[in-house]
């Protein structure tokens, strides 16, 4: 029996990249698992590759997200994956609407899923685990625009909450795990690479050989599990290619 039989596991943006890792970590450890995501064909193609899988067709950013989601499946573990991609210009070059994408898709997204689970609708036990980054440590580039933010407020957002569940006694876990390096293969890492590469005036090669300790998405999957099956103590977690840690 795997670690997670009879449990319930929810990803949101789950059909690509790292959530679809996080799904088939979840389904190999022998959880019921439902991924979610905006588009149909990248869902379509995850259920016909991975039989057994559900998939739900939502938008995470919308206010009625939570409830069409926990209605089609009331989740043990839920974890919240979907993320816009980055900006890649100067500041001086964004426009607004570019430079907040992250606070509007990966904020949004789990704050909306997180005040679902603290009014009520996640049952007591139940872990929300929140996907960050390394940049939200580092801050990120300054072509990226409000990536670093946005995703250290998904850190700040997973303490609160668990101080929230702590004062009322809802006995929910939630956590935020930060994968410290950028990852070749995912939509977010391949736009990062390139971006970073061209602000810097290198080549992807070149920027990818200075980096160390990398992580994959199946570490991050592997994370994910040991989060959901442990008694991990703090709220805010690491991954690199050194394996699962607390964060400093």
């Amino acid at each position: 029996m795997g670690s997670l039989e009879g449990q319930n596991v929810v990803v949101i943006g789950g059909s690509r990249g790292v959530g679809r890792s996080i799904v088939e970590a979840a389904l190999g450890e022998g959880a019921t698992v439902l991924a979610v995501a905006r588009g149909t064909a990248a869902l379509k193609q995850l259920a016909w590759e991975k039989p057994g899988v559900k998939t739900l067709a939502v938008d995470a950013t919308e206010e009625s997200a939570p409830e069409a989601v926990f209605d089609a499946l009331a989740p043990d573990v839920l974890v919240v994956s979907a993320g816009a991609l980055a900006a890649s210009a100067p500041v001086q070059e964004q426009s607004w609407e570019v430079f907040s994408a992250n606070w509007e898709m990966d904020v949004k997204a789990s704050f909306l899923f997180c005040r679902a689970a603290l009014q009520g609708r996640l049952k007591q036990g139940s872990r929300v685990v929140l996907i960050s980054s390394g940049a939200a440590f580092s801050g990120g580039p300054p072509n990226s625009g409000s990536y670093g933010g946005a995703k250290r407020m998904q850190v700040f957002l997973a303490g609160h909450c668990q101080k929230e569940s702590d004062r009322l006694g809802l006995g929910l876990r939630f956590m935020a795990l930060s994968p410290m390096r950028i990852m070749p293969g995912t939509g977010v890492g391949d736009r990062g690479i390139d971006s970073i590469s061209a602000y810097m005036g290198i080549r992807p090669a070149d920027f990818l050989a200075s980096m160390t300790d990398m992580q994959t998405p199946a570490d991050v999957g592997r994370a994910v599990i040991q989060l959901a099956i442990a008694k991990q103590q703090g709220s805010s977690f690491v991954v690199s290619g050194a394996g699962l840690a607390a964060a400093a």
